[in-house]
């Protein structure tokens, strides 16, 4: 493999790590370990389960795809495809993990900003977005070699920091099943795999680009350069999982006493002190805004191209994305939190299945898709709906 070949996959697997890496991929980590403490091992368990290997699985089923969502979907039927496409698009763009990192944003900026009104704030993210929006051919470039070393440098300061302070790791009490469980809950709320679905063609088209014309259909060649990307991604996530979770984990007698959205901030100003808890709004703001980068592109684009067969423009798809984005986030961190949850509790799993089974489907012509996907769902309706329906009957 070529030096230039080579410098783009890590290239692309750093920028995969900022797509990956926002607002709930800090705020869950953090909260973990404050829950978990002596027990963290465990909860760092399941969240590496849920928050790294789900979301590259997906990936790799979307590599044997080509990057292709709507053969991907389409695999469990045409309109259920298109319905289910459509919703996880709303869920992480401008209903659900947009507004969610602009919100989590402002939850730890307004700590060093004065009181800053949140739709003041959520304005001014819109416009930063939109001006890292429009030109499509610059993104990932901002990403993968100005924003990621710069967040990444900001959260070794943070862990490192951390890690050297505190008190001695304190007993919570909870067994260690109910730990582990708590850290896979935390994976499934930060939304990775919904996004990978969607990233997958960028990324695949950003690796894609440094190779030569002829080999650009090498399938094998392909799959293994995303292979290696996303074992770079895969790495940072789990090291930034691992650090933050054990900095919580430390200071969480400190930590219980604020809600989950401003740990961050209040921890990086009990250990850094009000001028170099900069450090925090830095860290959080690239990690927001990279996020929401991504996020806003691929739901522009895909109002452009899949919803309104081009009669609508990017640009005007990137101004209502950013509008949508707007009025969600005044609801604030834990309102978007509260729409989320039970949502995504419904919806994993059979999401989990679906990238499964269709890795078994390419790889090993595995027939079945549709009967143990929609098999997942009904189970988890029934599951997690009979307590809501009995607790409503009462």
């Amino acid at each position: 493999m070529s030096t230039k070949i080579q410098s783009n996959t890590l290239s692309t697997g750093l920028a995969m790590f900022s797509m990956f890496f926002g607002a709930g991929n800090i705020v869950f980590p953090l909260a973990m370990g404050q829950y978990a403490q002596n027990q963290n091992i465990y909860a760092i368990l399941g969240l590496l389960i849920t928050a790294v290997g789900v979301p590259f699985l997906g990936l790799v089923a979307m590599t044997l795809y080509d990057g292709n969502y709507k053969d991907f979907f389409h695999k469990i039927g045409k309109t259920p495809g298109f319905l289910v496409a459509l919703f996880i698009m709303l869920l992480i763009g401008p209903f659900g993990a947009m507004p969610r990192v602009i919100a989590f944003s402002h939850s730890t900026a307004k700590m060093f900003m004065g009181d800053i009104s949140l739709p003041i704030f959520s304005g001014i993210s819109c416009m930063i977005i939109y001006l890292m929006t429009y030109k499509r051919s610059r993104i990932l470039d901002i990403l993968g070699y100005f924003l990621t070393p710069v967040l990444l440098i900001s959260l070794a300061i943070l862990v490192v920091k951390g890690l050297m302070s505190g008190d001695t790791t304190g007993s919570s009490g909870v067994p260690n099943v109910d730990v582990f469980f708590k850290g896979l809950w935390e994976g499934y709320n930060t939304m990775d795999l919904l996004a990978t679905f969607f990233f997958s063609s960028v990324v695949i088209l950003c690796l894609k680009k440094e190779l030569p014309p002829k080999n650009q259909q090498d399938f094998k060649q392909l799959v293994k350069m995303t292979l290696k990307a996303s074992c770079i991604g895969a790495f940072l996530l789990a090291v930034v999982y691992i650090g933050i979770s054990f900095v919580a984990a430390r200071h969480s007698e400190f930590l219980k006493t604020f809600p989950t959205e401003e740990m961050l901030g209040q921890l990086s100003l009990e250990m850094l002190g009000p001028y170099a808890g900069i450090i925090a709004v830095v860290a959080v703001a690239l990690a927001c805004l990279t996020t929401a980068i991504a996020l806003a592109a691929v739901f522009a684009e895909y109002i452009h191209e899949d919803i309104t067969d081009y009669k609508v423009s990017y640009h005007t798809a990137l101004i209502f994305t950013l509008i949508s984005a707007f009025l969600m986030s005044t609801l604030n961190f834990s309102g978007i939190m509260s729409f989320l949850a039970p949502i995504l509790t419904f919806i994993y799993p059979s999401l989990i299945v679906l990238a499964f089974v269709s890795i078994l489907s390419k790889l090993y012509n595995f027939p079945y898709i549709k009967a143990p996907v929609f098999a997942t769902f009904a189970a988890t309706v029934i599951l997690e709906g009979y307590p809501i329906v009995m607790g409503l009957l009462k």
